[in-house]
């Protein structure tokens, strides 16, 4: 797995379509290091642990999730440290715990031929997160603030972006995208989201299964879809 490098405290991993791997983001601390969603699966979040080694980069002691879909999620059970996510995104990680079935559990595993190839070797292991936070929350990593915030988006309605406002980066997971699996988005949620990035003090947008955004080139293409729409 490629591990790309912004800046002195900024990383993210590649993202891979076959198994719809998106992006991991990291956040290094002088006290703690923070990662941006779990991954797809174990063997997705230890590809990316062995990243990190690689590169001598301590083990994110904290993971923040961007929202509850399955390939930013299901690694949450193998993490190093703790996990952190809005409280929707946690009610519905715990639904679809509550709702397993060995049935139910075969239709999740042909939902896509993503998820189909995903877990052709690996088991299916699904758990809550072990921290809650409301709207927003403000975690001081040592020298490095970061804000988890939660935001309009036509993806989910349990979208988290996550601001560095000392490295004008935002974390946005899939927020842009539409609803899985037509992909079609709500223009009324679309603007609503084009407004939010617009208050945001930025400059790079880094989301789960694209590459590097400069925020003006972000908005360029979420109003030219809108558009055309």
């Amino acid at each position: 797995m490629e591990l790309y490098q912004l800046n002195e405290r900024v990383y993210y991993s590649a993202y891979e379509e076959e198994r719809d791997r998106p992006a991991i983001g990291y956040i290094r601390g002088d006290r703690f290091s923070i990662a941006i969603d779990a991954g797809h699966s174990e063997e997705h979040l230890r590809e990316f642990y062995d990243a990190l080694k690689e590169k001598d980069l301590p083990l994110p002691e904290l993971t923040i999730l961007t929202h509850w879909h399955w390939d930013h999620t299901f690694a949450m059970h193998a993490v190093n440290g703790l996990t952190l996510a809005n409280r929707r995104t946690d009610e519905y990680l715990r639904r679809f715990i509550e709702e397993r079935s060995e049935e139910k559990d075969k239709e999740f595993l042909k939902l896509d031929p993503s998820i189909t190839r995903e877990y052709a070797h690996q088991k299916l292991t699904v758990v809550p997160a072990d921290l809650v936070f409301e709207n927003e929350i403000t975690v001081d990593a040592g020298g490095i603030l970061v804000k988890a915030f939660r935001a309009v988006s036509p993806h989910t309605d349990d979208a988290t972006l996550i601001l560095l406002p000392e490295e004008k980066v935002l974390f946005f997971g899939d927020a842009i995208s539409g609803v899985f699996p037509t992909w079609i988005a709500d223009p009324v949620l679309k603007r609503q989201f084009i407004k939010v990035i617009e208050g945001v003090d930025c400059e790079f947008c880094i989301g789960g299964h694209w590459p590097l955004w400069k925020k003006e080139d972000l908005l360029k293409e979420l109003k030219e879809e809108l558009a055309e729409a």
